[in-house]
């Protein structure tokens, strides 16, 4: 019981976190709910018994991302006028069509879902007793070793892209 009354007041936290992500004026203040939002994504990951992902949750996307958002803010001119900020390219129409389709993929799904109950069990590696981070770690450098190492080849691409890009219009 008491566990179905974080979890949902979890949610309630992360659903408002998001709206005010959207729905925010201000760029840093925007970034502060996105932290929140993430926070509260690790605690839910804590109530499921998976403090790995708990940490990564934190490490990477509250530390990591968060602080690359806010680099992007502070190096962005935020001071234009309005009209500056306005882009003619702006595909308004197509986005809520998206959005939309979108939308209608996830009903389905959550519809499909309900109608169809799974009867999976869940994976529990055999031998695994060191707990869920230890089962992560075994299987990321053994079974999945290979993309995992193409994952950070990728990342590493785009990280001197990235920096060739910027260093072109310096």
């Amino acid at each position: 019981m008491l566990e179905s009354i974080v979890f949902y007041t979890l949610a309630a936290f992360i659903i408002g976190f998001g709206v005010l992500v959207v729905t925010t004026k201000n760029p840093v203040h925007c970034v502060l709910f996105l932290v929140a939002n993430f926070l509260c994504v690790a605690m839910i990951y804590v109530l499921l018994a998976a403090e790995f992902l708990a940490i990564i949750q934190i490490l990477v996307y509250a530390g990591g991302i968060v602080v690359l958002y806010l680099f992007v803010v502070m190096l962005v001119n935020l001071r234009r006028p309005l009209d500056a900020q306005i882009d003619a390219r702006r595909q308004t129409r197509l986005g809520f069509v998206l959005a939309a389709l979108l939308l209608a993929e996830i009903s389905a799904i959550v519809m499909y879902s309900a109608m169809h109950p799974s009867t999976a069990v869940p994976f529990a590696p055999q031998g695994a007793s060191g707990g869920n981070t230890e089962t992560v770690g075994m299987l990321l450098y053994t079974d999945y070793l290979i993309p995992f190492e193409v994952a950070s080849m990728l990342l590493l691409v785009a990280m001197v892209g990235a920096i060739v890009l910027a260093r072109r219009e310096a």
